[in-house]
C-alpha cells in the first residue's frame, strides 16, 4: 500500500478552516469540493493514458488520452457525495457508481447498505471518496468490494485519516495495489472512534445536520 499526504499550504490552510467550528455548512462544502479537485492531482498521477494523434493549428503532435475502460469513481455515501463533483472536474469522462456504507456506534464496524455498481469490475482503475478515514473499516469494507468485483488498482481520496485507520487499511490489503492520499494525517482516535483533532462528522457538516 502507497500513502501519500498532501503538502501544500493551500490545502493546509483550506483543511484549517473545515476543522474550524463556527464554519457555516455552505462554506464547508465549497471548501470539501476545492480540496478535492486539488487532491484529486495527486490521486490521478498514476491514472492510465494511451497516445494519439493531435491536430493543432500548426502541426500534428503526440499527445494522451484516458485509456479504456474508463477509470470508476465510486464516492461512499452520504458524505462522499460532497466530494464527487471535486473529482469529477478532472475526470469527468470517468463513470460513477455509488456505495453505502454506514458504521455501526457501538461496535464500530461498517455494514453495507447501497450498491450501485457494475458487477464486473475486471481491469479499471477505481477512486473511492470517502472525507474521513478513522477506523479504517469502511475504506477496508468498501476496497474488498471493488477487488472482489476484479478491479485492479485501487486510489483512496480521503480529507483526513487517523493513523490507526491507515495502518489497519495497510494490514488487511497487503499487497494488493492500493493508494491512499490524505489532506492531512491526524494525531489518533478518541474513545469513540472519531478522528483528534479531526474536524466533526463531515457528513453532519456538508448537509447542515450539525448541532453548533
Amino acid at each position: 500500500m502507497h500513502l501519500h499526504v498532501a503538502n501544500h499550504p493551500l490545502i493546509t490552510h483550506k483543511i484549517s478552516v473545515l476543522r474550524d467550528v463556527n464554519t457555516p455548512s455552505p462554506v464547508f462544502r465549497q471548501l470539501v469540493e476545492e480540496l478535492v479537485t486539488l487532491l484529486a492531482y495527486e490521486a490521478t498521477r498514476d491514472v492510465r493514458v494511451e497516445e494519439v494523434d493531435v491536430q493543432t493549428p500548426v502541426a500534428l503532435t503526440k499527445g494522451v488520452r484516458l485509456s479504456h475502460p474508463r477509470p470508476i469513481i465510486v464516492p461512499i455515501l452520504r458524505a462522499g457525495l460532497g466530494m464527487l463533483e471535486g473529482m469529477v472536474k478532472l475526470l469527468p469522462t470517468a463513470e460513477v457508481g455509488f456505495l453505502g456504507i454506514k458504521r455501526d456506534e457501538e461496535t464500530l464496524q461498517p455494514f453495507t447498505y447501497a450498491n450501485r455498481l457494475p458487477d464486473d469490475l475486471t481491469g479499471r482503475q477505481v477512486y473511492i471518496i470517502d472525507p474521513m478515514l478513522a477506523t479504517g473499516g469502511t475504506l477496508i469494507d468498501s476496497i474488498d468490494y471493488v477487488l472482489s468485483r476484479g478491479a485492479t488498482e485501487v486510489t483512496c481520496v480521503c480529507l483526513l485519516g487517523a493513523p490507526e485507520g491507515v495502518e489497519a487499511v495497510r494490514a488487511h490489503v497487503g499487497d494488493a495495489k492500493v493508494s491512499i492520499v490524505l489532506g492531512a494525517l491526524d494525531e489518533r482516535l478518541n474513545e469513540h472512534g472519531y478522528i483528534v483533532p479531526g474536524l466533526g462528522d463531515a457528513g453532519d457538516r456538508l448537509y447542515g445536520t450539525a448541532a453548533n
